[in-house]
């Protein structure tokens, strides 16, 4: 089955981010770019291969709205 996932931790106020997505949707979303969708809001970076990515950030309190936009995001790219 398709999917796109985003996992999230934080720690000590910093935030470690995963993402995959399956390898029939990497044409059109690849997960480096959806890690650094949700990065980029929580003031970090980070890169992967298109199906599997990782990224740190330094602002946890931004990461409950970073999540909520991932959905948004993904339909978006798929579209």
């Amino acid at each position: 089955k398709s999917a796109a996932i985003v996992l999230a931790s934080t720690q000590d106020g910093k935030v470690s981010l995963a993402a995959g997505v399956t390898s029939d949707l990497i044409a059109k979303l690849k997960a480096g770019e959806l890690v650094n969708h949700v990065a980029g809001q929580v003031g970090g970076k980070g890169g992967g291969k298109p199906d599997m990515a990782m990224a740190g950030g330094t602002d946890a309190s931004q990461l409950p709205k970073a999540l909520a936009s991932v959905e948004a995001w993904v339909k978006a790219k798929l579209n």
